[in-house]
């Protein structure tokens, strides 16, 4: 096979979706087809039968249609057809979609959400043109530009659109601010907003440092680098990874942070397709943390490059991961992206972990099967117990200093930790999935915001004296049933240890933001007291 022909077969669904988009002005250019034309002809190629398909319902449908939506269909449609991971992504759409990983968009810098059909500023970026103007967290934002926002249905991606935009540009925002009956009238010149991928950094204990990382983005590693800096500063010894729901991102960043860890030479991971060679990514000699004991948190939301991370510790003998088998993303994706702004994201390679193994899981009963395919685990008891997990002996791998490991859907971890149900009820099942807890501590937040940063000047403090007592339950409670959550006074009881710290940690995020929220969530976390017990016993390789 030569190589101009393996190209063609290699972006063959992209010549598709090209041919899908553009057909009817190709068929523009062709002579009438009928019907006796497209059953009698010979070897028609699949490129001229979509074309034709195309302008026979552009001349004859009956009615008139959007071509242009038609072809978007059929692009999104081709790409699923292939695996769960190869997708389409819309012109309005593609700004959502790559920013997180870019790490950083133009806009105001504000972090915001919409409330009883007003524009709520939960928090200014910090070092954003926002906070620099004195923006404020509680703010309402009620005009941008000549357009009035409140009170006229109002949604996240309207918002988006009128905030967003080049940076340098500017933007009039006419803002309420509590307390003060006139408008405060800004005008906001755009900047670059960073997106930070590392969401969390503080010392669980004297010597063991925790770093939460939601994402791969181009700049996780310079985070991550950063924020090791400053917990060596303060006496880190030992550092715990979560990567618990974390989705993936950039391979390249993936393999830098794993780099970081292990010895040079060894192995990180590796790609390989159809159309692409096999590509090897090994350690190289500018590991920071490579005497440093690791312990890796998982589970099945963890994705893509956060197994890639997991598998190349878990490969290398290197450290412990524990938790609850990953995910299994083991595909790799290019992207391309047209000059209207629409993209694709093509499924090219898979890579495999340092011993061989392959991570993605089967996606032969379909997308719908494939996403909930989590729940399934739940409902099969994996999640409770290590027991249920089951693997093939034909994905049986050996690392080097002799630890089997298993492919096939996942990266299993060394420690397995079964989800935490102590103190679980119905009734804060339904709290939590209602928001009841987010939307309860913004808006106490926002009526007490000057008492409590008064009484709680920094994270620290908060963290330390802040008690939730009966009169605050009670309110809480109150607010709930107001929301549509019934009261239940045995579920209340019985997880009433949960909803304090729920509450302590939203109202601290509002206050002080991720700083706050993970120190006290993981106060909580059983994965955590078993990471810490099993680093701190200094066992690791």
């Amino acid at each position: 096979m030569n190589n101009n022909y393996k190209r063609i077969l290699l972006f063959l669904p992209i010549i598709l979706a090209v041919v899908l988009a553009g057909g009817i002005f190709i068929g523009k250019q062709m002579a009438p087809v009928g019907l006796v034309d497209l059953s009698a002809k010979r070897g028609l190629d699949v490129f001229s039968k979509l074309n034709q398909v195309m302008r026979y319902i552009e001349e004859d449908y009956v009615d008139t249609v959007n071509l242009e939506k038609i072809s978007e269909s059929a692009i999104k449609e081709l790409l699923q057809s292939l695996d769960p991971h190869s997708y389409y992504i819309p012109v309005e759409d593609y700004n959502a979609v790559n920013d997180p990983l870019e790490g950083n968009f133009d806009g105001i810098g504000v972090e915001f959400r919409i409330t009883d059909d007003t524009i709520m500023i939960v928090n200014p970026l910090g070092g954003g043109p926002s906070e620099k103007l004195g923006i404020m967290a509680g703010d309402r934002i009620i005009k941008v530009d000549t357009t009035v926002v409140a009170g006229v249905g109002v949604d996240n991606q309207m918002v988006m659109k009128l905030l967003k935009g080049p940076k340098g540009t500017k933007v009039n925002v006419g803002v309420l601010r509590p307390g003060n009956k006139n408008v405060i009238d800004f005008t906001i010149t755009r900047d670059e907003i960073p997106l930070y991928s590392v969401e969390s950094t503080y010392l669980l204990d004297n010597v063991t440092g925790y770093i939460k990382i939601s994402r791969f983005a181009k700049n996780t590693h310079e985070e991550f680098l950063e924020a090791v800096s400053n917990l060596q500063e303060n006496g880190m010894e030992n550092i715990i990874v979560d990567l618990r729901n974390n989705g993936g991102g950039f391979l390249t960043s993936a393999t830098r942070l794993a780099d970081e860890f292990l010895p040079t030479n060894k192995m990180i991971v590796y790609t390989e397709g159809k159309s692409r060679p096999k590509q090897e990514f090994y350690a190289t000699s500018n590991g920071e943390l490579e005497e440093t004991p690791v312990v890796i948190l998982i589970n099945e939301g963890s994705a893509s490059a956060s197994e890639i991370l997991a598998g190349a510790i878990q490969d290398n003998d290197r450290g412990f991961v524990i938790g609850r088998r990953s995910f299994g993303k083991g595909l790799v994706q290019e992207g391309i992206q047209w000059p209207d702004g629409s993209a694709i994201r093509l499924t090219v390679a898979r890579y495999y972990t340092p011993t061989g193994r392959s991570i993605q899981k089967s996606y032969e009963e379909g997308l719908d099967a494939y996403n909930n395919e989590a729940y399934e685990r739940f409902n099969t008891g994996e999640m409770q117990s290590e027991d249920s997990v089951h693997f093939e002996d034909s994905l049986k791998y050996v690392t080097p200093g002799g630890k089997i490991v298993y492919g096939g859907g996942g990266i299993m971890p060394d420690v397995f930790i079964p989800v935490d149900t102590n103190g679980f009820s119905d009734y804060f099942g339904k709290l939590n999935y209602r928001g009841i807890f987010f939307q309860f501590s913004f808006e106490y937040v926002d009526k007490n915001r000057k008492e409590l940063l008064g009484r709680y000047t920094s994270a620290e403090s908060f963290i330390n004296r802040f008690n939730i007592d009966k009169r605050m339950i009670s309110e809480f409670e109150k607010y709930a049933e107001e929301k549509g959550v019934e009261k239940d006074t045995a579920g209340l009881e019985l997880s009433l240890t949960l909803i304090k710290n729920r509450i302590k940690a939203t109202v601290g995020r509002n206050l002080f933001g991720e700083e706050v929220f993970y120190p006290v969530i993981n106060e909580l976390d059983t994965t955590i007291k078993e990471a810490l017990s099993i680093i701190n016993k200094k066992s690791l390789n």
